[in-house]
Protein backbone atom coordinates (compact mmCIF):
# COMPACT_ATOMS: atom_id res chain seq x y z
CA UNK A 1 0.00 0.00 0.00
CA UNK A 2 1.47 3.40 -0.92
CA UNK A 3 1.02 6.11 1.66
CA UNK A 4 0.36 9.79 0.21
CA UNK A 5 1.62 12.84 1.81
CA UNK A 6 0.53 16.24 1.14
CA UNK A 7 3.22 18.69 -0.88
CA UNK A 8 3.06 21.98 -1.26
CA UNK A 9 6.17 23.42 -2.10
CA UNK A 10 6.97 26.45 0.06
CA UNK A 11 3.89 25.63 2.52
CA UNK A 12 3.82 25.21 5.80
CA UNK A 13 3.12 21.82 7.83
CA UNK A 14 1.74 20.39 11.26
CA UNK A 15 3.97 17.45 12.30
CA UNK A 16 3.60 14.76 14.95
CA UNK A 17 6.63 12.30 14.98
CA UNK A 18 6.61 9.88 17.57
CA UNK A 19 9.01 7.25 19.30
CA UNK A 20 8.08 3.64 19.06
CA UNK A 21 7.57 2.78 22.39
CA UNK A 22 5.32 5.39 23.69
CA UNK A 23 6.39 5.34 27.24
CA UNK A 24 9.88 6.38 26.98
CA UNK A 25 11.26 9.21 27.65
CA UNK A 26 14.45 9.23 25.17
CA UNK A 27 13.46 12.77 23.47
CA UNK A 28 13.89 14.68 26.30
CA UNK A 29 16.96 12.25 28.08
CA UNK A 30 18.68 12.98 24.55
CA UNK A 31 17.45 16.58 23.53
CA UNK A 32 20.46 17.98 22.68
CA UNK A 33 21.39 15.06 20.34
CA UNK A 34 18.07 15.86 18.34
CA UNK A 35 18.46 19.36 18.24
CA UNK A 36 21.90 18.90 17.21
CA UNK A 37 20.89 16.87 14.43
CA UNK A 38 18.02 19.13 13.63
CA UNK A 39 20.45 22.31 13.21
CA UNK A 40 22.80 19.58 11.00
CA UNK A 41 19.85 18.96 8.70
CA UNK A 42 18.49 22.30 8.60
CA UNK A 43 21.82 23.27 7.40
CA UNK A 44 22.36 21.39 4.70
CA UNK A 45 18.57 21.37 3.71
CA UNK A 46 17.20 25.00 5.17
CA UNK A 47 13.12 25.17 6.58
CA UNK A 48 12.02 27.57 9.25
CA UNK A 49 10.94 26.19 12.74
CA UNK A 50 8.32 27.95 13.09
CA UNK A 51 6.89 25.87 16.74
CA UNK A 52 7.64 23.18 18.24
CA UNK A 53 7.91 20.82 21.41
CA UNK A 54 9.11 17.91 22.62
CA UNK A 55 8.19 15.78 24.90
CA UNK A 56 9.30 12.21 26.41
CA UNK A 57 8.41 10.16 23.50
CA UNK A 58 7.10 12.24 20.61
CA UNK A 59 7.29 15.81 19.30
CA UNK A 60 4.97 18.09 17.24
CA UNK A 61 6.76 20.74 15.16
CA UNK A 62 5.23 23.36 12.01
CA UNK A 63 7.75 24.33 9.44
CA UNK A 64 7.96 26.83 6.99
CA UNK A 65 9.27 25.17 3.49
CA UNK A 66 11.45 27.22 1.21
CA UNK A 67 9.99 28.99 -2.05
CA UNK A 68 9.91 25.80 -4.61
CA UNK A 69 10.72 22.94 -1.88
CA UNK A 70 8.72 20.25 -0.50
CA UNK A 71 11.38 17.82 0.68
CA UNK A 72 9.94 17.40 4.14
CA UNK A 73 9.76 13.40 4.20
CA UNK A 74 13.61 13.80 3.25
CA UNK A 75 13.96 15.95 5.97
CA UNK A 76 12.17 13.52 8.75
CA UNK A 77 13.84 10.80 7.08
CA UNK A 78 17.47 12.35 7.92
CA UNK A 79 16.44 14.13 11.07
CA UNK A 80 15.16 10.22 12.37
CA UNK A 81 18.21 8.61 11.34
CA UNK A 82 20.35 10.98 12.28
CA UNK A 83 18.77 10.63 15.97
CA UNK A 84 18.66 7.12 15.58
CA UNK A 85 22.26 6.41 15.07
CA UNK A 86 23.54 8.59 18.11
CA UNK A 87 21.83 6.37 20.03
CA UNK A 88 22.93 3.00 22.23
CA UNK A 89 21.20 0.09 20.36
CA UNK A 90 18.98 -1.52 23.00
CA UNK A 91 15.58 -1.20 21.77
CA UNK A 92 13.60 -4.61 20.16
CA UNK A 93 13.64 -4.72 16.29
CA UNK A 94 11.16 -6.02 14.73
CA UNK A 95 11.76 -8.78 12.28
CA UNK A 96 10.87 -6.78 9.47
CA UNK A 97 12.89 -3.83 10.52
CA UNK A 98 15.65 -6.01 11.09
CA UNK A 99 15.00 -6.78 7.28
CA UNK A 100 15.11 -3.51 6.09
CA UNK A 101 18.62 -2.61 8.06
CA UNK A 102 16.10 -0.13 10.41
CA UNK A 103 16.34 0.66 14.09
CA UNK A 104 13.41 0.66 16.33
CA UNK A 105 13.22 3.49 18.13
CA UNK A 106 10.68 6.05 15.75
CA UNK A 107 7.48 4.97 14.13
CA UNK A 108 7.79 4.78 10.82
CA UNK A 109 5.17 7.06 9.73
CA UNK A 110 4.25 10.32 10.79
CA UNK A 111 1.07 13.02 10.72
CA UNK A 112 1.25 15.75 8.99
CA UNK A 113 -1.12 18.35 7.82
CA UNK A 114 -0.90 20.97 5.23
CA UNK A 115 -1.68 25.10 7.18
CA UNK A 116 -4.68 26.44 5.13
CA UNK A 117 -4.52 30.03 7.02
CA UNK A 118 -4.27 32.03 9.52
CA UNK A 119 -6.34 30.86 11.73
CA UNK A 120 -5.43 27.01 11.73
CA UNK A 121 -1.10 28.42 11.70
CA UNK A 122 -2.47 30.03 15.25
CA UNK A 123 -4.50 27.08 16.24
CA UNK A 124 -1.44 24.47 15.87
CA UNK A 125 1.20 26.97 17.49
CA UNK A 126 -1.50 26.91 20.17
CA UNK A 127 -1.41 23.30 20.19
CA UNK A 128 2.24 22.94 19.99
CA UNK A 129 2.55 24.74 23.00
CA UNK A 130 0.22 23.48 24.88
CA UNK A 131 0.62 19.88 24.44
CA UNK A 132 2.94 19.66 27.44
CA UNK A 133 0.00 20.51 30.28
CA UNK A 134 -2.53 18.61 27.92
CA UNK A 135 -0.10 15.46 28.60
CA UNK A 136 0.06 16.49 32.32
CA UNK A 137 3.75 17.52 32.47
CA UNK A 138 3.79 20.80 33.51
CA UNK A 139 0.52 22.89 34.48
CA UNK A 140 1.06 25.63 32.78
CA UNK A 141 2.92 25.16 29.05
CA UNK A 142 5.87 27.84 29.92
CA UNK A 143 6.95 25.62 32.27
CA UNK A 144 8.08 23.04 29.84
CA UNK A 145 11.74 23.53 28.95
CA UNK A 146 11.63 22.42 25.52
CA UNK A 147 8.84 24.21 23.84
CA UNK A 148 9.12 27.21 21.36
CA UNK A 149 6.97 28.99 23.98
CA UNK A 150 9.74 30.75 25.90
CA UNK A 151 10.68 32.54 22.04
CA UNK A 152 7.30 33.70 21.54
CA UNK A 153 6.93 35.13 25.04
CA UNK A 154 10.75 36.64 24.80
CA UNK A 155 9.39 37.90 21.64
CA UNK A 156 6.23 39.80 23.11
CA UNK A 157 4.07 37.34 20.64
CA UNK A 158 2.82 35.60 23.58
CA UNK A 159 2.30 37.08 27.23
CA UNK A 160 4.67 34.90 30.10
CA UNK A 161 1.56 33.42 31.69
CA UNK A 162 -0.30 32.61 28.35
CA UNK A 163 -3.01 29.98 28.29
CA UNK A 164 -3.33 29.46 32.24
CA UNK A 165 -4.92 26.57 33.97
CA UNK A 166 -8.85 26.73 33.29
CA UNK A 167 -9.88 27.55 36.89
CA UNK A 168 -8.44 30.85 36.65
CA UNK A 169 -10.19 33.26 34.94
CA UNK A 170 -9.37 34.62 31.98
CA UNK A 171 -9.28 38.14 30.92
CA UNK A 172 -11.39 39.71 27.83
CA UNK A 173 -9.13 39.73 25.01
CA UNK A 174 -6.15 37.39 26.69
CA UNK A 175 -5.41 34.81 23.88
CA UNK A 176 -5.44 31.48 25.21
CA UNK A 177 -5.84 28.07 23.49
CA UNK A 178 -8.22 25.84 25.32
CA UNK A 179 -10.81 25.69 22.56
CA UNK A 180 -7.99 24.33 20.37
CA UNK A 181 -5.87 22.38 22.26
CA UNK A 182 -8.36 20.39 24.38
CA UNK A 183 -10.06 18.93 21.42
CA UNK A 184 -7.91 18.42 18.47
CA UNK A 185 -8.90 17.43 15.26
CA UNK A 186 -6.39 14.55 15.12
CA UNK A 187 -4.57 12.45 18.07
CA UNK A 188 -1.15 12.51 19.00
Amino acid sequence: MRYWRAIAAGGSFFFSVNLADRQSDLLVRHVDSLRNVMHTIKRALPFSIMAMVVLPDHLHALWQMPPGDSGYPLRWSLIKSGFSRQMTKREQVSASRAAKRERGIWQRRYWEHPIRDDDDLARHIDYIHYNPAKHGWVRDPWEWPHSSVHRYIARGELPVNWCKAPEEALTVGERCCWASCVSPTYED
